[in-house]
């Protein structure tokens, strides 16, 4: 089932970026509850990616004591055992009751350390949400970056860490940058070391995963200069827009790219030609209006009509990037079709 992952707290969306840098540690500032509940989900996702590994979480496990006279010195002992440990960085993530009390965060972070600890503001309880946290470590992480020359490269910033088919996705648009002969720098942030990120200013373009990061993307545009494109494509239409506004934003001619792509797209609806007539109707577990108007416009493609009956073939929508997710999706209902 394809159901998003990225409901939860501020801290969860944080940690989704920082259990993604090489050789770092994540300190969860706050009870073991809040880290056992983390590690669980991430540990579960590591393994739905067949990566046999686990998420390097450490808590400060807070004490009633601690909540009481306040926690700094039980976060200052454990930053102080992690960098005993062969650790490129330490991230530490606030929790809402380490918030609560009050606990001067940043400070105990600023000491002298002998690695880099960096503070990412994950204290939801004045309302914070997933994105949030995703965003705040994201410009936290801009703290390794360099101002740089611009090269042919462009980034790929903030990938759904937690989402189903990531590495597919980045595959997808690894092949249409490749039709206008765009390599790939930095993913930001997805498996990368500290020692990547002083080169994050140096691409052209930024690629958001979606309109969420658009804080992210504001923060690297003024410190950088650097230009973005607001989101991954989602359907068909959106994949040859989406392959038009890079060629715009890195001065290149699109022409042969979009011909290329419009070939590929008749190719996967050809394939699928043995749906085309059908009658179905839309089913979750994702519609969200991006994926329906995707799966809308697939289907009009190939001429399935809606149903009002409730009996009707349920084709599922789920979230999709590029006209190669599209080409998933089709499987899918090709499946439930032919059942």
């Amino acid at each position: 089932m394809h159901t998003s992952r990225s409901g939860g707290c501020t801290l969860t969306g944080a940690l989704s970026i920082t259990t993604h840098v090489r050789d770092a540690v994540s300190i969860i500032h706050g009870p073991k509850g809040c880290a056992h509940h983390n590690f669980s989900l991430f540990h579960a996702t590591m393994l739905d990616n067949e990566q046999a590994a686990l998420p390097d979480l450490v808590s400060s496990a807070l004490l009633e004591s601690d909540i009481i006279f306040g926690g700094e010195e039980a976060l200052a002992r454990t930053i102080r055992s992690v960098c005993d440990r062969d650790v490129s960085t330490v991230f530490v993530l606030s929790t809402c009751l380490a918030g609560t009390i009050g606990d001067d965060v940043d400070a105990v972070c600023g000491r002298d350390w002998p690695v880099p600890v960096i503070p990412v503001p994950t204290a939801g309880f004045l309302g914070g949400s997933f994105q949030d946290g995703v965003n705040n470590a994201l410009i936290a992480l801009t703290v390794f970056s360099e101002p740089s020359q611009p090269g042919p490269c462009v980034n790929i910033i903030g990938e759904k860490n937690l989402e189903y088919e990531v590495e597919e996705n980045y595959a997808e648009i690894v092949r249409l940058l490749a039709l206008l002969h765009i390599p790939v720098g930095i993913r930001f942030v997805r498996n990368i070391s500290p020692d990547d990120v002083p080169a994050l200013g140096a691409a052209r373009l930024n690629i958001l995963r979606d309109p969420s990061l658009v804080p992210a993307g504001e923060h690297l545009r003024q410190r950088f200069g650097t230009p973005y494109i607001p989101s991954f494509p989602d359907g068909l239409s959106a994949t040859l827009a989406f392959i038009g506004s890079v060629a715009a934003a890195c001065g290149i001619d699109p022409g042969k790219a979009l011909r290329t792509e419009q070939e590929f797209q008749a190719e996967i609806l050809a394939d699928f030609a043995d749906i085309g007539d059908s009658q179905g109707i839309f089913c979750g577990p994702v519609m969200d209006p991006a994926s329906s108007r995707a799966a809308r416009e697939a289907a009009d493609a190939l001429r399935i009509r809606m149903s009002g009956n409730k009996d009707a073939c349920q084709l599922p929508i789920h979230p999709v990037v590029g006209s190669s997710g599209i080409r998933r999706m089709l499987h899918r209902w090709r499946r439930a079709i032919h059942a």
